[in-house]
C-alpha cells in the first residue's frame, strides 16, 4: 500500500513527486478534489483521520467514502461556485474513530488551471478527539456567553426583586436546573417578626427552574416568603465564610443537614437533586444574600469551573444589587417624608368640598417634591395651594415642607396671592434652601363666585363649570419660580359660576416626552364631572387617564362650594 495516492494528471502545476515532497511529513490531512468532489489525491495524514488506505480514496466522492460524516457537501459546491475559500466544520465517525464521535475543521480552496476550474484543495485538522473534549469545548463556550451577557442581562433597573429575577433567569438553564437569589431583610420596611437566637433569615427574592421541574417549585415556598435556616445549613455556612458550598452526590443525610429545616428535604427528594452549589452575593459592606443553584435528575455533577462562573455572576449581580438596595431606601425614607407632610387637608369651612390625590411616578423614579395644602382664611375665605419642588428624593421632600411651613406663616397676614409669592420667593432666597420650586395659589370668597390667583412657574388650573363647560385659566399671568430671586408675580382675578369645579395639578399629570405641552394642556379642556358628581371620582377617573406613562409623581386637587342652604 503507497503512502500517497494520485490519479491522471495533477489538477495543478504541481506533479505527484512535488505533492508528495510538500504534504507527505505534515500532520494535516489534505486532499485534492475534482469538480465532482471526486479525490484525486490524498497525503498519509488524511489517510490516518479517515482510516481508509489512499488508494481506496481515488475516484471515490467525499460522501460514498466517509457516509457517517457531515462533510459539508453544499459548501465544497460553493467553493467550486465563486471562488471563495471557506472553513467547514464537521463531526462524525469514520472508520478511525473507533466508534466515538470526532470533529474536524476543514479550510477549502478553489483549484484553476489557464483559467478554468478544475478541482478543490482542502486541509483538514482533527479538533476533538472525543465528545468528552467536544462537551469540555461547548462548557466553556456557555461560560463565556453567561459573563458575556450578564452585563447586558442583570441590573436592568433598580429595583432588588426585577435584579435578583434577572440574575435567576440567567442561570437556568445555562448553570442549573433551578436557582433561587434569597437576600436579607430590607432594613427599611414593615416590620418582620424577629428569627430564634442562631437562625439565618432570608427572603425569596427570585425562583425559577427548567420546565420539567417547574412543578415542584411549589416545595420551595413563594417569591417574596421569608426562610429560616437552622444552625449548620449549608447556606449559613457560606454566609459565615463568605465562601461558595459545593456538595455534589448529596445523600439523605447531607440533604437534612443542608435544607433550611429537615422537613425541606422532602422537596429535595421530590426534585431529584443531587448537586447544589450555594454562592455568596456580597459587596464590601457585607452580604447581600445568596444565590443557589440545583442541578437533579441526569444533569451532571457541579464542576470547579461551574462554581468559578458562578461565583463571578454573583459579583457582577452584586454590584446592581447594592445600587437598588441603596435606591429603594433612599426611596422609601422619602416617600414615608412626604406622606407625612403631605396630610390630607382638612375643608377650612363645611359649605367647602375638597379631594386630593397623591400618585409616586414608577419605582424606577425618585419620589418628589410635589405638595397641596388648603388653608383657611378670615371672613369665611380659604388659601387653596399646589406646588411642586424641582428635584427628587429625601432633599426636595425636605425643602416642600419648607415652602409649606412658609406658606401657612405668611397666609395669616391677609395678603392676595401675588403678595405671599413675592415674599415666599425673598425668604427662600435668604434662606440659602437651594431647591427653587413652582407653585399656584388660589384665594376663593365666602360665596365661591370668584377667586384671585396668582402663579410662580406653575402650569394653568382648569374650571369645570356646569353650565359654562371646562376651560383652562390661560388668561392668568405667570412669574418665575420660587427661589430665583426675581418676582413679579401679579394676581389675576378669576370669575365662575355656581357649582363650579377648580382643578389644581403638578406637571407630572400632563408632560409627557417628546409631546408639545399645549397639546398635553388642551386634552384637559376634555374634563367633565362623572355622572355622580363626586370629586373623589373625578379625581379617580383623571388618574385612570392621566397616570399611566407619567415620568414624574402627581399631586391634584379639585374643590368646589357647596351651595347655601336658603334663609
Amino acid at each position: 500500500m503507497q503512502a500517497d495516492a494520485y490519479a491522471g494528471d495533477p489538477p495543478s502545476p504541481l506533479g505527484p513527486e512535488v505533492l508528495a515532497a510538500l504534504l507527505g511529513g505534515t500532520t494535516a490531512g489534505v486532499g485534492v478534489l475534482d469538480t465532482g468532489l471526486r479525490f484525486l489525491y490524498v497525503n498519509p495524514a488524511l489517510e490516518r483521520i479517515n482510516g481508509i488506505p489512499a488508494a481506496e480514496h481515488i475516484g471515490r466522492t467525499v460522501t460514498e467514502l466517509l457516509p457517517l460524516v457531515d462533510v459539508g457537501e453544499d459548501m465544497m459546491l460553493a467553493v467550486l461556485a465563486d471562488g471563495k475559500p471557506r472553513e467547514i466544520t464537521s463531526s462524525g465517525f469514520t472508520p478511525a474513530t473507533g466508534g466515538s464521535r470526532r470533529y474536524w475543521h476543514g479550510a477549502f480552496h478553489r483549484l484553476e488551471s489557464d483559467g478554468r476550474v478544475v478541482g478543490l484543495a482542502g486541509i483538514v485538522l482533527e479538533v476533538m478527539a472525543s465528545d468528552q473534549g467536544w462537551h469540555e469545548l461547548e462548557q466553556a463556550r456557555r461560560h463565556l456567553n453567561l459573563l458575556d451577557t450578564a452585563a447586558a442581562r442583570i441590573g436592568t433597573t433598580l429595583d432588588m426583586d426585577t435584579t435578583c429575577a434577572e440574575l435567576a433567569d440567567l442561570v437556568v438553564p445555562g448553570l442549573a436546573d433551578l436557582a433561587t437569589v434569597e437576600v436579607f431583610p430590607p432594613d427599611v420596611a414593615a416590620p418582620v417578626r424577629p428569627a430564634p437566637p442562631g437562625v439565618l433569615r432570608l427572603r425569596v427574592a427570585a425562583l425559577t427552574a427548567v420546565p420539567a421541574l417547574r412543578e415542584e417549585l411549589r416545595g420551595f415556598g413563594l417569591i417574596g416568603e421569608y426562610i429560616d435556616y437552622q444552625e449548620g445549613a449549608a447556606v449559613q455556612r457560606c454566609l459565615s465564610a463568605n465562601l461558595p458550598v459545593v456538595e455534589n452526590l448529596v445523600g439523605d443525610e447531607q440533604l437534612r443537614s443542608s435544607a433550611p429545616a429537615p422537613e425541606w428535604a422532602t422537596a429535595f427528594r421530590a426534585l431529584g437533586m443531587h448537586s447544589v452549589v450555594i454562592v455568596p452575593v456580597a459587596v464590601r459592606d457585607g452580604p447581600l444574600g445568596v444565590l443557589v443553584l440545583i442541578r437533579a435528575g441526569d444533569s451532571p455533577a457541579f464542576t470547579d469551573e461551574d462554581v468559578v462562573v458562578a461565583r463571578e455572576l454573583a459579583g457582577r449581580a452584586a454590584v446592581d444589587l447594592d445600587h437598588a438596595r441603596r435606591y429603594a431606601h433612599e426611596h422609601t425614607i422619602a416617600l414615608e417624608l412626604q406622606r407625612s407632610l403631605l396630610s390630607e387637608p382638612r375643608p377650612p369651612h363645611p359649605h367647602i368640598e375638597i379631594a386630593t390625590r397623591y400618585l409616586p411616578a414608577d419605582r424606577s423614579v425618585l419620589v418628589g417634591g410635589d405638595w397641596f395644602d388648603v388653608i383657611p382664611l378670615r371672613d369665611g375665605r380659604h388659601l387653596k395651594a399646589m406646588g411642586d419642588v424641582m428635584g427628587h428624593g429625601v432633599e426636595a421632600a425636605v425643602a416642600m415642607s419648607h415652602y409649606r411651613s412658609l406658606l401657612r406663616m405668611f397666609a395669616d397676614d391677609e395678603l392676595p396671592p401675588h403678595r405671599i409669592l413675592e415674599r415666599l420667593d425673598r425668604m427662600v432666597e435668604r434662606s440659602g434652601l437651594d431647591r427653587a420650586a413652582t407653585c399656584l395659589l388660589a384665594v376663593v370668597d365666602r360665596f365661591g363666585g370668584a377667586c384671585e390667583m396668582a402663579s410662580a412657574g406653575h402650569l394653568p388650573p382648569v374650571l369645570i363649570d356646569p353650565l359654562a363647560g371646562t376651560r383652562l385659566c390661560a388668561e392668568m399671568a405667570v412669574g418665575p419660580p420660587l427661589g430665583t430671586g426675581f418676582g413679579g408675580y401679579r394676581s389675576t382675578l378669576v370669575e365662575f359660576g355656581p357649582g363650579s369645579v377648580l382643578f389644581l395639578y403638578t406637571d407630572g399629570l400632563v408632560e409627557r416626552r417628546g409631546e408639545d405641552i399645549d397639546t398635553s394642556l388642551a386634552r384637559l379642556e376634555d374634563l367633565t364631572m362623572p355622572r355622580s358628581g363626586s370629586l373623589d371620582d373625578l379625581l379617580d377617573e383623571v388618574l385612570e387617564r392621566f397616570g399611566p406613562g407619567a415620568e414624574d409623581d402627581i399631586a391634584v386637587l379639585a374643590s368646589r362650594t357647596r351651595p347655601r342652604a336658603p334663609l
